[in-house]
């Protein structure tokens, strides 16, 4: 078990780490900054593809966190890397392929590897779409702030009682 002074450490993946985790990252850390929590976490977002390391969010990521006063300051694209699963006690996939693709590259993992609407059990839906393919950054947006917010619930439950 977790030594209750260290943080909690939570790592949101999807592709290309441009659009989805990198929108979850900063939903999650505004969340928990609004329950008083920042001290208690290190949150973070990976791809499990390279190709955008080092980029910025997408600007359709950018403009919904904007239209929503979340910030996104110095957050930037990298790929998940094999101590990721050592070092974080959550990690986020989006959909079912970021899932199986962590699963696959985990070999031992301390953390535990979730699906974000797997928390939120009255969804429907169970993966989060890419905005990058539909565009539909609002409707992701309602996905990632209905997980985050359950995710943060089950943190509270499960590591911060």
């Amino acid at each position: 078990m977790k030594d209750k002074q260290q943080p909690v450490c939570v790592l949101f993946v999807c592709l290309g780490n441009i659009c989805r985790s990198p929108m979850a990252e900063a939903v999650f850390r505004h969340l928990v900054a609004e329950a008083e929590l920042s001290g208690r976490f290190r949150i973070d977002s990976a791809g499990t593809g390279s190709w955008h390391t080092g980029n910025p969010p997408h600007h359709g990521t950018r403009r919904i966190l904007d239209q929503y006063g979340i910030s996104y300051e110095g957050l930037r694209a990298r790929q998940v890397a094999p101590a990721d699963f050592s070092d974080f006690d959550y990690i986020i996939a989006m959909d079912n392929q970021n899932e199986r693709d962590l699963k696959s590259l985990a070999r031992q993992a301390d953390a535990q590897i979730l699906k974000l609407l797997d928390l939120v059990p009255e969804s429907t839906v169970k993966e989060v779409p890419d905005p990058y393919y539909t565009g539909n950054f609002e409707e992701v947006y309602e996905m990632v702030q209905q997980g985050c917010r359950a995710l943060l619930e089950r943190i509270r439950r499960e590591a911060l009682a």
